[in-house]
């Protein structure tokens, strides 16, 4: 019992003792800023109308009426301080204050400081940034200020442009070469080893087959610079027959073309490109001698040099070309050789372009060539002056509609007249074609055409007027199994005489990919020849196999 009493008064004098210091602190609570809430009592309005633990004395005088703050939006940054994130982009110093100024806080004494709302700004545009204090002189332009060189100023209020995504690539073929990287360059090699068989090698009626083998060689070359640009494509091959068949068929085939363009400024350009063709007159032609031991070869090899400009949308240019074809001498089957000097002869051409970008990829374009044919000899062995003029015009466009449609067409007339009163004009539409249609993600199509004037040695024929068109499709049955059929036509005008040859291909083949390096390939093609010229109607059926690698 004594116990007991003891804790009772104990905890009756802890009671009296705390209820007396509450009144003595009641009694010295010093009011709260009314722009301020209270910072013990979370239920107290923000106006500061009441004063938590104050107590109330009806003897005390009516205090003046209270005037409220109103909160207004917060400027750009405010509340960033001086070492937080600043969407605006301003740098900020140690000693510069947020955007703002801060209105002055009293704080009764023995409490934190409270919570001030701050100046409202009167426009964001027109605030100022406060110089940082530095003994060095204060930044005078709005690079300084916006802290990030190169860039342009950024101003108060302003969001900085978010970068334009990247293009996403193509995912990359598994069965395309990657070629390989020298400096700037990259390179393409590839070879093919083809054999087969040739019902008609001599292109005669009633002709007799032999085996045929191949070699293939080719090389691309591309460039990968940011400016200028150069491209390179060479390709060759040789075909010989059986040695105890027909030998005198044998003959190379080489077509290589460079092309180079170097930026001078953003728009104005120049434009260089280099060729060289070796091949055969065709075996049935009538420009071959009779008799001949093998095919003469005949080299055309020359370049060409231009300037470019564009005017915004339209896009001019104007480029000298010069070529020159050499023949090889004939050789007969008994020994003898015969000169084919008369047949050499050098082309110098100026070309003039327009064209004008109607919408991103379709640049519809007018092309007007003039040249002129210089041969070795002024007369050749049949007695006929063979130097002629020529002006060809051109009318066509260029495409690349988001790669479903790309390369170009043209159509147009040339006209060419010659030294020798006895030898017609030569004139006709021609056309010039090079488009790939990609029809669906597993199939394309690709148009081909082209025309030339050929130079003859026949008596009374002027030239010869080549045009060829071919269409080939394209089908992937597998990534790795593609199949194509292909057909063609080609006419060839004997200017001057009344023989017109019309030459006609069909053909179907498959390529099986077995990895990135190697492909094996077969082909079936039926060729067939329909001559005004009695004696020359041939057809012949061609079979061949071969083994591709590539890089």
């Amino acid at each position: 019992m004594p116990r007991i009493r003891t804790e009772v008064h104990a905890l009756a004098l802890l009671i009296g003792g705390a209820m007396l210091c509450v009144e003595r602190a009641g009694a010295q609570t010093t009011t709260l800023p009314p722009t301020s809430p209270s910072l013990y009592d979370p239920l107290a309005p923000p106006d500061g109308t009441k004063k938590p633990y104050q107590k109330f004395d009806p003897q005390a005088p009516a205090s003046p009426p209270k005037q409220t703050t109103r909160f207004m939006p917060a400027p750009p940054a405010s509340g960033a301080g001086r070492t937080g994130f600043n969407s605006t982009n301003t740098k900020r110093s140690a000693t510069t204050p947020p955007t703002g100024a801060a209105v002055e806080r009293k704080t009764a004494p023995g409490l934190p400081a409270p919570f001030t709302p701050l100046t409202p700004a009167k426009s964001v545009a027109t605030t100022a940034v406060r110089a940082p204090a530095s003994t060095s002189a204060p930044a005078t332009n709005a690079y300084a200020q916006s802290g990030r060189p190169g860039q342009p100023p950024v101003q108060l209020g302003t969001q900085p442009r978010p970068p334009r995504p990247k293009k996403k690539e193509p995912p990359l073929d598994p069965y395309d070469p990657l070629g390989y990287r020298a400096g700037g360059l990259l390179y393409y090699p590839a070879i093919e080893l083809i054999a087969g068989y040739d019902s008609n090698p001599e292109r005669e009626p009633n002709g007799s087959g032999a085996k045929v083998f191949t070699v293939a060689p080719e090389l691309k070359v591309r460039s990968d610079w940011t400016r200028h640009e150069f491209k390179a494509d060479l390709r060759g091959s040789y075909n010989w027959y059986s040695p105890d068949e027909v030998p005198s068929l044998n003959r190379p085939y080489v077509n290589a073309k460079a092309d180079g363009r170097i930026d001078v400024t953003r728009d104005t350009r120049i434009d260089l490109d280099t060729k060289l063709l070796v091949s055969t007159d065709n075996p049935n032609s009538p420009n071959l001698q009779a008799g001949l031991a093998e095919l003469p070869v005949y080299a055309t090899f020359g370049g060409s040099a231009g300037l470019g400009h564009k005017f915004n949308r339209l896009d001019l240019s104007v480029k000298g070309a010069v070529e020159r074809t050499v023949y090889q001498n004939s050789e007969l089957v008994d020994g003898t050789t015969v000169s084919n000097e008369d047949r050499n002869y050098n082309q110098y051409a100026l070309i003039g372009r327009a064209g004008y970008e109607l919408r991103p990829g379709v640049t519809p374009f007018v092309e007007v060539q003039a040249d002129t044919r210089k041969h070795d000899l002024p007369v050749d062995f049949q007695g006929f002056r063979r130097d002629s003029d020529g002006l060809t015009g051109k009318v066509g466009s260029t495409f690349e509609l988001s790669r479903l449609l790309t390369g170009d067409i043209a159509v147009g007339y040339t006209y060419r007249t010659y030294e020798d009163p006895r030898l017609e004009t030569l004139g006709g539409f021609i056309g010039n074609a090079s488009l790939l249609w990609t029809a669906t993600a597993l199939t394309n199509l690709r148009l081909t055409a082209s025309s030339t004037v050929g130079e003859s040695n026949v008596v009374g024929v002027s030239g010869i007027l080549y045009r060829d068109v071919g269409l080939e499709v394209q089908h992937a049955f597998r990534r790795w199994l593609i199949g194509f059929a292909k057909a063609g036509y080609g006419n060839d005008d004997y200017v001057g005489s009344e023989r017109t040859d019309n030459r006609y291909y069909l053909g179907a083949g498959i390529t099986y990919k077995i990895d990135r390096n190697w492909q094996l390939k077969g082909e079936y093609r039926h060729e067939w020849l329909d001559s005004t010229s009695a004696g020359n109607n041939y057809s012949a059926d061609i079979f061949l196999a071969g083994l591709r690698w590539q890089y």
